[in-house]
């Protein structure tokens, strides 16, 4: 089960991506051959792009594929291995708990002040709340991360950890 909820949220991320990057070139396109901007494409392609990155992180925080520095890591033996991906998976869960309790303020005052892009008058809070959601699956999946990492039989997807 969980696997699947890891495929789709890949699957989300990519077509944020794709979309973002479709929104790019169609502008890019029609304002260059014909002088015609896509009317809030800035606007939607920098909120999409916060999304992407907010949903990417859901995934690669679970996999453990982020970018990282590995000289201690590499230094100790099996077991304090597993006591560094225990306390970093802690730390990043903390900080994603932390920034989704921040960013559902931001989608409040963002409601109450009625936002708006300047062409389309497109509510803001939207954008901001599908990254939220990003957020909390980043949360979800480092709990289930640090849930597996602690079991020493099933270690999490991902990890450095040997088995046992």
């Amino acid at each position: 089960m969980i696997q699947r909820a890891i495929s789709g949220i890949e699957i989300l991320a990519g077509l944020f991506l794709a979309f973002v990057a479709a929104l790019t070139f169609a502008s890019v396109i029609l304002r260059y051959l014909f002088s015609f901007p896509v009317p809030d494409s800035f606007d939607i392609g920098r909120l999409m792009i916060g999304v992407v990155v907010f949903w990417g992180i859901a995934v690669a925080g679970y996999r453990d594929e982020h970018i990282q520095m590995d000289v201690l890591w590499t230094l100790v033996g099996p077991r304090g291995k597993r006591l560094i991906d225990i306390f970093a998976t802690a730390c990043s869960l903390v900080a994603m708990a932390v920034f989704a309790r921040m960013l559902v303020r931001k989608i409040v005052v963002t409601y109450e002040t009625t936002s708006q892009t300047f062409d389309l008058r497109l509510d803001i809070w939207p954008f901001y709340a599908l990254a939220w959601i990003g957020i909390v699956a980043a949360t979800v999946l480092l709990a289930v991360r640090l849930w597996r990492l602690m079991r020493p039989t099933v270690p999490a997807a991902g990890a450095k950890t040997p088995p046992g």
